[in-house]
């Protein structure tokens, strides 16, 4: 079942995810998954700069080996990265030795563009078995999920319904899930403008995460 707010009872359940990162100073946690791409993770990075925001990208490793200019502008730009995997596996579907060695993968691109380790893995489509995130929580990652997904890569819902499963369902301390992808982007370039116009005449802050 997937849920725009995830439920608390999910959350419980899986308190081992970082979910959403509570505080009461008006901090939300942008993220963008499956990046980098042409054209749109610039684009994305430019929106971000009207507002001074800060976000994390989950990036997929074969898009980075294929984009590596990008790549380094989302970090000379102060924004967090993170592993998407380098294929964008399913981890329900996928072996558990197949799923670790593939996000090592990643790493082999990451280490090419930047020095500091990454350590915040996002599993694509939020599907990990057990096994693979005791794995990789032993190799240091922490395991990141979300509060709010905006649901920007599902062509069948409005651009309007979009912002709505933004706006209606963010709090302080919310990790909010969009995608720099071209399959979402119909949806995230009337999104993202509006959520950060939104956000900052309320207050809000967006923060990276560390």
């Amino acid at each position: 079942m997937n849920w725009i707010k995830t439920h608390w009872l999910i959350k419980k359940l899986f308190s081992n995810y970082v979910w959403d990162i509570p505080n009461n100073e008006n901090k939300v946690y942008l993220t963008f998954d499956d990046g980098p791409t042409p054209e749109i993770t610039n684009w994305t990075l430019n929106q971000l700069k009207d507002y001074n925001a800060k976000a994390t990208f989950f990036c997929i490793g074969d898009n980075v080996r294929k984009y590596p200019e990008i790549f380094k502008k989302v970090i000379t730009d102060g924004h967090s990265i993170g592993n998407h995997t380098y294929n964008h596996l399913n981890g329900w579907k996928t072996s558990t030795h197949d799923y670790v060695k593939n996000t090592k993968l990643y790493e082999t691109e990451h280490c090419k563009l930047s020095t500091e380790h990454c350590q915040l893995f996002r599993p694509p489509y939020g599907k990990i078995k057990p096994s693979q995130s005791k794995i990789l929580r032993k190799l240091g990652y922490k395991i990141i999920m979300w509060d709010v997904i905006s649901y920007d890569f599902d062509q069948t819902i409005s651009k309007e319904q979009c912002l709505e499963n933004v706006l209606k369902n963010v709090k302080s301390g919310s990790i909010i899930v969009f995608h720099d992808s071209k399959k979402a982007f119909q949806n995230l370039e009337y999104v993202l403008p509006r959520t950060l116009e939104f956000l900052n005449e309320r207050g809000f802050v967006f923060e990276k995460l560390d």
